[in-house]
Formats: C-alpha cells, structure tokens, sequence
C-alpha cells in the first residue's frame, strides 16, 4: 500500500505565506503539516511508501523538505506534475492518475490524503476499517451546520454506512454526513479513476472521485472519532497553531 499526498495546489487563500511556499510544509508546533501527517502513517505496517504530487512551482521546496528529513523511514517519491499556477493546475482527481501513472502504482491499495489537513487520531484506524470491509473508503463526521456542508462533500450512507451517493459543495445538503480529504482506494477500483477521468468526472476536488466511483462499486464510510482541522486559510492557520501549541510531538 502507497499513501499518495495531494500537495499540488498553490493555497491562494494563504498568500502570502504560500506565494512562493506549499502550504503543506508550513509550520504547526515545530514540524510542517506534512511531518505531522507522514510521521503518523509512516507507522502504519502496511504502507510501504509515501508519494508526493507537488506542482512545478513548489517541487524543489519538496525535494529540499525531504533531503533533510530523517523521521520518516520509508521511502519517499516525490513528482512534479507539470503544472505553473492556479489557473493551469491539473485538479486533484488528474493528480492522482497522475501519480499513478508516473510512479506505477496499478495493483496497488491507496491511502490518498490532501496535505493541508490534520486531524487528533490516528489513520491507522481508518485503514484498519477500509481492510476490514473488504472495499474502498471515505472519512465522515455529522455537521450540523449547512454553510459548513455547503463548502464540502456530502454523502448518503445506508445502514451499513456504504455511501449511496455524494454531492460536492450542495446548495442544498441532502444529509449532515460531511467527507473529509481522506481516502481509501482498494487496488481493484483504481481503473475507476481513469475512466471517471474519460467519462466527464469533475477532477478540481477529490470528493468529485467518490461522487463518481460510489455508484460502480463499494464505497464505505468510517465515522471519524476525533478532530480534523482543515487549514484553508490565514485564520484557519492561526487557529490549529493556537490548537497544537502544547500538543506533545
């Protein structure tokens, strides 16, 4: 199993923190948000690597992030997809085929996470749940509040929390079941990914894979039991500092 790390967007909303940084590599309690994210999955026994999807624009600093790093013990790839600003970036879903692609990694399960979020447990959990049913899977809390659902994926879940279907971003939420950045890919459904590509699936955010994919195959979500911390801008930024100042590392 690879973890693949969407990291190739250019964070406008942080400028200008991010004009010539990732945002992933920001600081949070003395390590980069990334640090925070591999250090923890690194660990998991089933992941034998990590690959990284940076942009052309921030690839060095990747490159330079990971000659110096000495935490993490299993191998990192890092690829530059090509891509120069906001406005020509590829999107999240074309990222991931990319990588695929690029590094080889058909046949293989993925754990996918964007690299701007962090969350109080541990994805171990959630890989657990993914291998226990047997199918690919999505991350999940209950959102009461509909400005938050309206900015993030939505999904329907039966009784057995199998995702029926999912809207991006819904003017009108059809449930509270908000989708975190966080993925679970079983090696089987990979060629989904593809073909959504080729099939008109919208590709910017990669909550828009699972509204395509939840409808050809198993799809489960796993309800998470603590905090995510979306760092989408300044004040998010500031906000999940104040959060992990004295969290211990």
């Amino acid at each position: 199993m690879k973890c693949v790390v969407l990291a190739a967007g250019y964070a406008t909303r942080l400028y200008p923190l991010t004009e010539n940084f990732p945002k992933p590599l920001l600081e949070v309690n003395g390590m980069s948000i990334l640090d925070h994210l591999l250090r923890d999955i690194d660990k998991i026994e089933a992941v034998d690597g990590h690959v990284i999807i940076s942009n052309h624009r921030y690839y060095d600093k990747f490159v330079e992030w990971e000659s110096k790093n000495t935490a993490i013990k299993k191998p990192i790839e890092i690829v530059d997809d090509g891509s120069v600003s906001n406005e020509t970036r590829l999107g999240a879903v074309k990222d991931i085929q990319f990588a695929i692609e690029k590094c080889g990694l058909e046949g293989q399960d993925l754990l996918i996470i964007a690299g701007d979020n962090l969350i109080d447990f541990s994805f171990k959990q959630f890989v657990d749940f993914a291998e226990e049913h047997n199918s690919s899977a999505v991350m999940c809390d209950y959102e009461e509040d509909i400005e938050e659902l309206r900015r993030c994926g939505v999904m329907i879940p039966d009784e057995n929390m199998r995702v029926v279907s999912m809207e991006e971003k819904p003017k009108e939420p059809k449930s509270n079941w908000c989708v975190g950045p966080f993925y679970f890919y079983r090696a089987e459904d990979l060629p989904l990914i593809k073909q959504g590509i080729e099939e008109g699936c919208k590709t910017d955010a990669p909550g828009s894979l699972v509204c395509y994919m939840c409808e050809k195959t198993d799809i489960y979500a796993y309800e998470m039991p603590g905090k995510r911390y979306d760092i989408g801008d300044l004040k998010s930024y500031e906000y999940v500092k104040t959060v992990y100042k004295h969290t211990a590392i």
